[in-house]
């Protein structure tokens, strides 16, 4: 713009002539979007701008690929809708025709007011009306027409919002609708925790904008801490709308409606993960290899991991991905350079450690845990923790083994490396693993190359549970089969007697063989109520942490 108005082809000419250099000069130091001063307004850069850029196809191509580049991530997955507005119905077609090409597995539609022109050319409109509702009835299996088009539109509303007769279609992908295209339609009134993203193509101000943000506000879950905005057309201008907005229309008072962007996202992930190493190197605990023993010091933990995740969750829809640890922002002066402190291994060996949260350290499970639990951060899939360098470094561990005149400092170096990828496995398994290690070097297990580390971690624990499955049983004289079943029921304090199971299985225990093993054990002869009480605790604890208790 300052080339154009300076009447110069480029720098050189304008900064070689007195008179251009002047409003060369004057124009590169213009703000972008204008603004009111004393009353008067005074215009910026993007006032001197032509709508007509915001015309071209080559615009519109640009904007298209945004959208089916982020697509995936943005829309969680396609778990979540989005609406793009327009400025016209002639661009709400032709955006609907583009993206239909682009990108022919997103279910698209588009909704615009038949009755009137909105500067689309009458022909075309209707085509292109034609077009929409016939992809749309061929899609859905529907029957509608230029006739029932207020039908129509009903139709689009339940299904973008999961209502009436499409209740539960986030279980059927087929009958979703990905993306809506409208002009002014649907962004006032409708109300949908299933839309995440507005797209806009258009200048808003004021009321409109207010109005068309809300479409996305209503949170839903982790995957939507927030709703996102994306607009392409006068993008300084749009910010200074929606700043003037919301101080309209909040009373000029702060309040937390603008999400953190990727940048200090990315600085409080790296500043909670510290942390988090603080808690657990304060506890004496390296590579977070276990849960710290205080209880205080769990609920820490339990809330910084939760808000790690907070942070996270939203950093991946604004482009974050584990395989990328450095992220750069801004140009020139402005730029800054964000490295991620943490990796995803180490990630989801905290995820791990949480999870063992509400088992008390790594057994089975209680259900009363003196610490606030998310349900849905013990469900990160922490299968994935890569076993490959564990059983690499066990393959190097057994080759110094065997080796001969390897001496005992070169043999516990290998072990120190194998011990360093312990914190991806359960406190449970950490213990057997170190039981089968210990039989390694004693010799009384024979290796198998078949085997990786972990197939013997599981194949100790396993028979490690059948035995005292056994013991027990014989112990008690009860029903094996029940307390088995019992065992692999992922049971809880609060649903171990669901249906009457517990009591049913303590009506199979021998009473005198009860009272003959806790007198055993105690050294002095118990009461049948005592050996009854025993019993019951003794039982309950197994069942639930896996582990025998009086």
């Amino acid at each position: 713009m300052a080339l154009e108005k300076a009447k110069a082809k480029d720098e050189v000419e304008a900064l070689s002539d007195p008179n251009k250099k002047e409003i060369f000069l004057k124009f590169m130091q213009h703000q972008m979007a204008g603004s009111i001063n004393n009353g008067k307004y005074a215009k910026g850069i993007e006032d001197y701008l032509p709508k007509v850029q915001y015309e071209t196809k080559k615009h519109k191509e640009k904007v298209v690929e945004d959208i089916v580049d982020n697509w995936m991530t943005l829309s969680q997955g396609s778990k979540f809708h989005a609406i793009f507005a327009t400025s016209s119905i002639h661009e709400a077609i032709e955006y609907y025709q583009l993206i239909k090409a682009a990108k022919p597995d997103l279910r698209i539609s588009a909704l615009f007011d038949p009755n009137i022109d909105n500067n689309g050319g009458v022909t075309f409109k209707l085509n292109g009306l034609v077009e929409i509702i016939e992809d749309y009835n061929k899609r859905y299996n529907q029957d509608f027409s230029f006739a029932t088009h207020a039908k129509f539109k009903k139709d689009i509303a339940n299904r973008l919002a999961h209502k009436k007769t499409y209740l539960k279609i986030e279980n059927e992908p087929e009958k979703q609708l990905d993306l809506l295209i409208v002009v002014d339609q649907m962004l006032t009134g409708f109300d949908s925790k299933w839309v995440n993203t507005l797209y806009l193509d258009k200048k808003l101000a004021y009321h409109n904008i207010i109005q068309a943000f809300s479409r996305t506000n209503r949170l839903f879950g982790p995957d939507k801490p927030f709703g996102t905005i994306r607009y392409y057309r006068f993008p300084h201008t749009m910010d200074k709308n929606i700043i003037e907005a919301v101080k309209l229309y909040s009373g000029d008072k702060p309040f937390a409606l603008f999400a953190l962007r990727l940048p200090e996202n990315l600085k409080k992930m790296n500043a909670v993960y510290d942390d988090i190493s603080d808690l657990f190197n304060n506890a004496g605990i390296k590579n977070f290899e276990k849960l710290p023993d205080d209880n205080s010091e769990r609920g820490k933990f339990a809330k910084l991991f939760k808000a790690f995740n907070d942070y996270l969750e939203a950093a991946k829809i604004q482009g974050f991905k584990w395989d990328k640890s450095i992220y750069t922002f801004g140009q020139g002066k402005e730029k800054q350079k964000i490295e991620l402190k943490i990796v995803e291994s180490i990630y989801l060996v905290l995820a791990l450690r949480y999870k063992e949260l509400t088992s008390g350290g790594g057994g089975q499970g209680y259900s009363d845990v003196p610490y606030e639990i998310d349900s849905y951060l013990t469900e990160i899939d922490t299968a994935k923790i890569d076993s490959d360098y564990m059983n690499s470094r066990f393959q190097k561990f057994l080759k110094v083994l065997k080796q001969e005149g390897a001496d005992t400092d070169m043999i516990q170096q290998t072990l120190d490396e194998l011990h360093k990828s312990f914190p991806s496995l359960t406190q449970e398994e950490q213990k057997f693993a170190n039981i089968f290690i210990h039989d390694v070097e004693s010799g009384t297990v024979n290796i198998e190359e078949s085997k990786t580390f972990r197939d013997y971690i599981t194949e100790y624990q396993f028979n490690a549970k059948n035995k005292e499955i056994y013991k027990v049983s014989q112990s008690f004289g009860l029903n094996e089969d029940k307390l088995r079943k019992m065992m692999n029921s992922g049971i809880t304090e609060s649903n171990i007697n669901e249906y009457g199971r517990f009591d049913d299985l303590k009506k199979s225990v021998v009473e005198e063989k009860a009272a003959e093993y806790f007198a055993a054990k105690d050294g002095k002869t118990v009461s049948p109520f005592q050996a009854n009480m025993k019993t019951h605790n003794l039982l309950k604890d197994f069942i639930i942490k896996g582990e025998l208790g009086e």
